[in-house]
């Protein structure tokens, strides 16, 4: 193996921080770059000043703006850049339609990530996902899942159902720093999971709690814990009014 071929054999998946609470997620193989949900440019540049990258793609998980905000100008500064977005959405830039089941391949990398539909809390949102990580927007977040600004609850409920089909293992990277404010709504719900109080003993030491795991989601979360969509509708009420 040369040296090239080395530096495109690690990965690494950097947060950068926006906006109050966003996450935008930049993974890197050293040489390369990829986008996820850049919500606002100034910070990706920022970060890209001291950490030189080509940036080959863009992938976009739905159309608020706090993740599409920095694309038009990121696009600027990349004009051979491919975006990924939703098939079913419009945007103000030039993007490649995905759906369920698509594949993409990241070109001059080794990253390839598959895409589900996760509609619910709006109604193009999708989400990507490989062997290692999963890229789910606001679809999920630590020990919590999105409004249903668009979708109803039984379509939340078997965009979650997807989710949790996929390895325990893969790692989580949500949009948003929301996991403490979760965990003590889910605390609310059952202060004795054992597990949850675990969750939060661990998680309130850290000023950054994510990526999660589909594992920890699966034993902590009360939405994906949620049996059937009633379940899940009564919980989600409960967030709302938390």
């Amino acid at each position: 193996m040369n040296a090239n071929n080395s530096i495109h054999s690690i990965t690494t998946i950097k947060a950068i921080k926006a906006f109050l609470d966003n996450y935008i997620w930049l993974v890197s193989d050293g040489l390369n770059g990829v986008i996820v949900d850049p919500g606002d440019a100034s910070p990706v540049f920022t970060y890209l000043k001291k950490n030189p990258l080509k940036i080959k793609a863009i992938l976009i998980t739905h159309k608020h703006h706090d993740h599409i905000g920095g694309v038009v100008k990121i696009k600027e500064k990349f004009p051979n850049v491919l975006i990924y977005a939703p098939n079913n959405s419009s945007f103000n830039f030039d993007f490649i339609g995905v759906r369920e089941g698509d594949i993409i391949e990241i070109k001059d990398t080794k990253l390839v990530y598959h895409v589900l539909e996760t509609p619910g809390h709006t109604n193009d949102h999708i989400v990507y996902y490989n062997e290692d990580s999963l890229f789910c927007g606001d679809t999920v977040f630590g020990c919590g899942c999105g409004r249903l600004f668009e979708g109803t609850p039984e379509e939340m409920f078997n965009s979650l159902q997807k989710i949790k089909q996929l390895k325990p293992s893969t790692k989580v990277y949500c949009a948003h720093e929301y996991t403490m404010e979760n965990i003590r709504f889910a605390l609310s719900l059952n202060k004795n999971n054992s597990l949850l109080n675990r969750r939060f003993d661990k998680d309130r030491l850290k000023s950054m709690t994510l990526p999660s795991t589909i594992e920890v989601e699966l034993t902590t979360n009360p939405f994906l814990l949620a049996e059937n969509s009633e379940e899940f509708k009564r919980i989600r009420l409960k967030k709302d009014a938390f």
